[in-house]
C-alpha cells in the first residue's frame, strides 16, 4: 500500500479541525470570561518595601504598561506595605487578599525560598503553591565602601574591620549578605541592623553613619544610586554572586563566591546567590482561577517586551531580562524538596552569632 502524501495530510487536517473545535471554543470563552471580569477592575500591585526603591520602582513602571497587555484593560495601582524584609506583603497576598487576580506581590528575591529565610512557626503561607506571574529582571548584589573606610579592596575585608549598614534583622539581603560572607567566609564586618529599606540605609552611607553596605541589587546601584559611585560617595569592592555582572568582571570586581575554599561553602553559598536568576519576582495567591493566572502572566511577560516599557526602562537605567513565572515556580518547589539538614546548614549561614 503507497503512502498518499497530500490524501493524509488532507485526512489528517479534517481530523484536526474537528479534534481541536471544541478545544477553541472553550479558550476563547476563557479568555471573553476573563475580559469581563477584569473589565473596570483595580489590580493592586502590593510591594514589600517602601516606596523609593528598586522593588518600587519596577513595580510602578510594570503597572504603567500592563494594562495595555491586559484582557478588560484594568487600572493597575501600586501599594507599599513595608515590613519583616517584604515578608508583610507576601503574607497578605497569599493569606488575606481575595483570590481572584486583583492583588499581585512585588516581593524579595528571597521570597520563594522563604523555607531557609523565614522560621517554619513564622511562615504562614507555601511559597511552592503561589503563582508566580515572573521576575522583570536577574540582577546581582554587590558590597559598597566609602573611600574613607579603612577596606579599600575585597582583600580587606577579611584582615580589617568595617562598620555596615544592614537591614531587618534576619530577612533581606541588606541583613543576610554580609551575614553570610562572615559566617561562611570570615569577613570582618560589624552590622547595625535596623534600617527599614534600602532609602535609609544608602542615606546612612551618604553621611558616613556606617563605612559600607552589602547586598545592595547592582540595578539599584545603576539606577536610584548611580551618584554614589559617580560623585565618589562610595564604590564598589566586591560582587555577591557565582558568575559576576559582565561589565564588573571586565573591570576586574573581584566576586565574594571565589573566597570560597570547600565544596560545602560552595554549596551553601550557591543557595542564597541562586536568587540573582529572578531579582524582581511577582505572584499571585494559591486559590486564583487558572485563567486569570494564564492572562497575568501573558501580560506581564509582554508588558516586559513591550517597546515603551523598554523605552522607559532605559531611561530609569533599569535592566530588564524577563524569568517566566513557570521558571520561578521550579525552583520553589526544588527548595521544598531539600533535605532539612542541608536547609538547617544554610540558616546557620545567615545568623546573627
Amino acid at each position: 500500500m503507497r503512502f498518499n502524501g497530500s490524501k493524509t495530510a488532507r485526512l489528517f487536517a479534517a481530523t484536526f479541525m474537528v479534534s481541536i473545535a471544541p478545544v477553541m471554543a472553550p479558550n476563547a470563552m476563557a479568555q471573553d470570561s476573563v475580559a469581563a471580569f477584569y473589565k473596570g477592575k483595580q489590580v493592586n500591585i502590593i510591594v514589600g518595601f517602601a516606596a523609593g526603591g528598586g522593588y518600587d520602582a519596577y513595580a510602578r513602571l510594570l503597572a504603567r504598561h500592563m494594562t495595555n497587555h491586559m484582557p478588560g484593560k484594568p487600572t493597575f495601582v501600586v501599594r507599599n506595605m513595608f515590613g519583616a524584609a517584604g515578608e508583610m506583603a507576601a503574607g497578605f497576598v497569599a493569606n488575606s487578599a481575595p483570590k481572584d487576580g486583583t492583588h499581585i506581590a512585588s516581593v524579595s528575591a528571597s521570597q520563594p525560598l522563604a523555607r531557609i529565610f523565614v522560621p517554619a512557626n513564622q511562615r504562614s503561607y507555601d511559597p511552592a503553591k503561589q503563582h508566580y506571574l515572573g521576575s522583570a529582571a536577574k540582577d546581582g548584589f554587590v558590597c559598597l565602601m566609602r573611600p574613607d573606610a579603612p577596606v579599600k579592596t575585597a582583600d580587606d575585608m577579611f584582615r580589617t574591620e568595617s562598620v555596615l549598614a544592614s537591614g531587618a534583622i534576619g530577612a533581606g539581603t541588606l541583613s543576610y549578605m554580609p551575614l553570610l560572607a562572615r559566617n561562611v567566609l570570615g569577613a570582618k564586618f560589624k552590622l547595625i541592623h535596623g534600617y527599614k529599606g534600602t532609602i535609609e540605609v544608602m542615606a546612612a552611607l551618604e553621611k558616613g553613619e556606617v563605612q559600607g553596605v552589602c547586598g545592595i541589587n547592582l540595578t539599584s546601584v545603576n539606577s536610584q544610586f548611580q551618584h554614589f559611585v559617580k560623585n565618589g560617595v562610595a564604590r564598589i569592592v566586591v560582587q555577591e554572586t557565582i558568575d559576576g555582572d559582565a561589565k564588573l568582571n571586565e573591570a576586574k570586581i573581584p566576586r565574594m563566591f571565589d573566597y570560597a575554599k570547600t565544596d560545602q561553602q560552595r554549596r551553601i553559598m550557591r543557595a542564597i546567590y541562586a536568587q540573582a536568576d529572578f531579582a524582581r519576582p511577582f505572584f499571585v495567591g494559591a486559590g486564583v482561577p487558572e485563567s486569570r493566572v494564564a492572562a497575568l502572566r501573558s501580560a506581564f511577560m509582554a508588558a516586559l517586551a513591550d517597546k515603551d516599557l523598554l523605552a522607559e526602562a532605559a531611561k530609569m537605567q533599569l535592566a530588564i531580562e524577563p524569568i517566566p513565572g513557570s521558571a520561578i515556580q521550579a525552583i520553589a518547589a526544588e527548595i521544598a524538596q531539600q533535605p532539612d539538614s542541608f536547609i538547617e546548614e544554610v540558616k546557620a549561614a545567615i545568623e546573627i552569632k
